[in-house]
Formats: structure tokens, sequence, C-alpha cells
């Protein structure tokens, strides 16, 4: 074995092939031992023998090694990949969502594996690395509904053809299926309170929401003396609405714990953000359409998998249910002598013959349509609205009558007035009317 031929290949598996197969050339060890050694057919063996012995050391490397693959993907094909992805259209796509729209739109197959790398080496993806953490598992649900994780994602979801907003998103821990999604202009009470209400109306009621610890599900006001009184802890109005209707709002410790629908905006984040730039969208409204007619039932149908059990563990609406009066803002006011209240500084005046007193606490609901109800223990109550009363402060009054005392001019009674005239002679010097 010449010194040239050593470098021929410095694969270690072939250095000890070879070793084995100079071994049987040399007679030292027979065929069907060489084939046992080396994992092949005695067939084979005797192939390798003879390659080496007609081209030496370099007949026990594999004929294409350092030759273009029998299976390369077509120059043509792959620069008209290239010449595609150089749009700024698909500007920011990765490897796999890149080839899925190449496929799609131009019909051209590539792997995406070759994809990436030629996307690498031209510089239109950087890969990622992600550093590995621990985290302890935790089993899906089994049913459909059994378990909802909730959340909205603040996003330039429009890129720069519209201002930022909120994507409200409810996907099931038991298949990873997206059951509702809405774009709206922000992540608060009423926006979380009308998109459940559309999640109820089109699914059911799951058994549970899975949340983070935002103030819109959980509360850090301090316990009042009557919560403490009746053993209740402060729960926000969406809480309260929840348990209403039969559903447990769990709140996680941390975003990991309620990962599935992280990593949800995080594939939207990049996928959906691209498919509203093909559609050119630049509105909610056709977003939102696009997402109820097109994206969902396709993002279910490439990323959900199927539940542990069949069973849907949604429940119907009853009908003590009035989503209307359960989802609305609730606050207790004290209803005046006067049988007025106020709310927000607007003014009620209630209409008698209610079976009312004074001092009684009136419940004001604030529905998601806009309309004020007014409520005493489950019974409407009617109202009309009034316009702010105009008091006078005693004090403004009191500060008037001492700036008229202070402006007016003295009373100064006449000469023949009978408090000057005195009995017995002539008026004292101090009321002479020269000194007057």
């Amino acid at each position: 074995m010449d010194y040239e031929e050593q470098r021929v290949d410095i694969s270690m598996r072939n250095i000890d092939r070879l070793k084995i197969i100079h071994e049987v050339l040399e007679g030292h060890l027979r065929q069907r031992q060489a084939a046992s050694q080396l994992g092949l057919s005695r067939r084979q063996v005797i192939r390798l023998c003879q390659r080496v012995r007609q081209e030496g050391n370099r007949g026990i490397m594999h004929r294409l090694q350092g030759r273009s693959s029998n299976h390369q993907l077509d120059p043509f094909i792959l620069e008209q990949a290239l010449s595609a992805l150089y749009s700024s259209r698909y500007d920011g796509f990765g490897p796999t969502l890149a080839n899925e729209k190449l496929k799609d739109l131009y019909g051209l197959n590539v792997s995406t594996g070759a994809l990436r790398n030629v996307m690498i080496q031209t510089e239109l993806w950087t890969s990622k690395r992600y550093a590995s953490k621990h985290r302890a598992w935790r089993p899906r649900r089994s049913c459909i509904g059994e378990l909802l994780q909730l959340d909205g994602s603040d996003h330039p979801w429009f890129e720069n053809r519209a201002p930022r907003c909120w994507l409200i998103a409810y996907i099931d821990d038991a298949s990873s299926r997206i059951l509702y999604a809405e774009f709206a202009d922000a992540e608060d009470t009423i926006t979380l309170m009308r998109t459940t209400q559309a999640y109820i109306q089109k699914n059911g009621r799951p058994l549970a929401f899975y949340v983070d610890k935002d103030s819109i599900y959980k509360t850090s006001r301090a316990t009042t003396i009557d919560e403490e009184l009746q053993d209740l802890h402060p729960i926000t109005q969406y809480t309260r609405a929840m348990n209403e209707l039969g559903i447990e709002v769990i709140c996680a410790h941390s975003p990991q714990a309620k990962g599935r629908i992280e990593r949800l905006f995080n594939t939207l984040q990049d996928r959906l953000v691209k498919e509203l730039r093909l559609q050119n969208i630049s509105t909610k409204e056709a977003a939102n359409q696009f997402l109820w007619t097109t994206y969902i039932a396709a993002h279910n149908a490439q990323f959900a998998v199927p539940p542990a059990n069949t069973t849907n563990a949604h429940r119907p609406l009853l009908k003590e249910h009035s989503l209307s009066e359960i989802l609305s803002l609730r606050s207790e006011r004290i209803l005046a002598n006067d049988f007025t209240l106020r709310f927000q500084n607007h003014y009620f005046q209630l209409f008698p013959d209610q079976g009312l007193r004074p001092s009684l606490k009136i419940m004001i609901e604030v529905r998601l349509d806009g309309s004020t109800h007014l409520r005493f223990k489950d019974r409407s109550l009617r109202y009309k609205a009034i316009p702010k009363p105009v008091h006078v402060p005693k004090v403004a009054a009191a500060d008037q009558l001492l700036k008229s005392l202070m402006t007016s001019k003295p009373h100064r009674p006449a000469i023949t007035h009978p408090w000057r005239q005195y009995k017995g002679g002539a008026q004292p010097a101090l009321f002479d009317s020269q000194n007057l």
C-alpha cells in the first residue's frame, strides 16, 4: 500500500474494510469469514476482492465518491426555484413553507433538505439554533373540548400594510386543532367575551379554558368584607361569566405550561403573515374571512393530530344560559333616596311600583351590544336615562352671600327714625347728623 493510495480515502470505515479485503487476498481469511465481519454477502466480498486486485486500494471506494449523485436535483429546476424565491413576496420564507409554495404555485418538486442547503448558500435563509431546555412533559387531554388553550398575540400581522392588531386563538389540547380564531383591535375583557360567545355558538361549551395570569382572567385586588363573610374570592368579569356557563378557567404558572398555543403563535407569525401577504390582505375583516374559510382548515389538515378518544366533550347551551346576560360587564350601585342611580357619569331614574326602596343594591349590566340593563334579584327593572342634575354646592352659596354683603353699601337710617330718637333732650354727639 503506497503513500498515494493511502491518501485516496480517509474514511475509517473504508480503511477497516480494506484491511479485511487484504487479509482475504493474502489467504489469511476466508471469504465467508470476511463477509460475516463486514456484514456483507459473500458475493459482494468477491466483487470487492476483484476490484482491489485490479484497481488497488481505490477499488474499495464507492463508484460515486467524489462525483455528483445520480439523483441530484436538476439545475434548471433549482434555478427556477431560486428565481421565484428572490421575489420580495417570499421574503422571510423558511425552507419548508417555501417548498410548499413552490409546489402549489409553480409545480416545482424540490426536496426540503436540498432547498434548505441552497437557501443557506445563497443567504436567502439563516438557520436558527435553539438551546435545549428541560421541561416536564404533560400528557394531552384525551377528548376534544376537554381543555382549550386561549391566548392573544399582538403582532404586525399585515406587516407595513396596516397597523398592528391582535389575533385571538382557541386551540384544542387533545388534537392541536384551531377551533376558532379572530383578528381584533385589542385583547380586553369585551373582546374576549365576544370571541368566546362566537366560539360557544359554533362548538358548544368546553370543560375548561387554559389561560395566562393576565388581569382579564385573574385579579389581585384584596377581598372585601362581604366576600370574606361569604368565604368568596375576588374574580374578574370574564371568570365570573365562565363560572356561570360551567366552564373552568385554569391559569398557567408560566408561558411554557401552555406551550401548545405559544408554539401555535410562532407558526402563525411565520406562515399566516406570509399567506396574508400572498393574498394581498390588509384589513381585519378580509383577514377574518380568510381565516374562517381557508386558512384554519388547511392548518388543521397539516398540523392537527387525532385525539386519543373520539368523544366530543363540548356541551350544548342550556335554556337558562342567556349569553347576552352572562357575557356582560356587571357593577353594583346603591339606590338613592330619590330612586336614582349613577353609573360612569350617567344617571338613571327608576320607575315606581317595582317593589324597591332606597339603599338597595342594584345590578347594572352593560352588554356586548352596548345596551344597559338594571336588575334586582334576577328581575329586570324599568328605568329611564335622565340628564345630570345641577347641584349648587353649599360652600359656593355661602361665598356668594358673603361677597354680596361686602360689596353692598351699609343702610343709614333717617334722622326721624325712631331708633334715633331719645327721651329727655338732645341727641348724643356720636349720632350727630353732621358726623354721619
